[in-house]
């Protein structure tokens, strides 16, 4: 079992920054890929960006350039650094892990507010 545990966000003024963490934690050594999504209301889930075992980070089209992922050492903490916000960043931001064997966990979320 993998718990996450997301914190950072908040109400932000557009082109402001915001950094998000997520801490893992039980079986974090089965997890093969961690990654950021989001959703904003009426609007399905997306990925944001996502880091590898191996320490490979991607990112959705929409965030390039602006967001930065990055990880602990000990790979048990992931950051979310975001600038230049946009309003259409609002959303609630989720952590998610996936392990070598399959198995998928998401935190509770964290919101993010951006005031235009």
């Amino acid at each position: 079992q993998v718990q996450l545990a997301e914190s950072g966000g908040g109400l932000v003024q557009a082109g402001g920054s915001l950094r998000l963490y997520c801490v893992a934690s039980g079986t974090t050594f089965n997890i093969n890929t961690i990654g950021w999504y989001r959703q904003a209301p009426g609007k399905q889930r997306e990925l944001v960006a996502q880091i590898s075992n191996g320490g490979t980070t991607t990112y959705a089209d929409s965030v390039k350039g602006r967001f930065t992922m990055s990880r602990s050492n000990a790979k048990d903490t992931v950051y979310l650094q975001m600038n230049s916000l946009k309003f259409e960043d609002t959303a609630l931001y989720y952590c998610n892990a996936r392990t070598f064997v399959g198995s998928n966990y998401w935190g509770q979320g964290t919101q993010v507010t951006v005031s235009s």
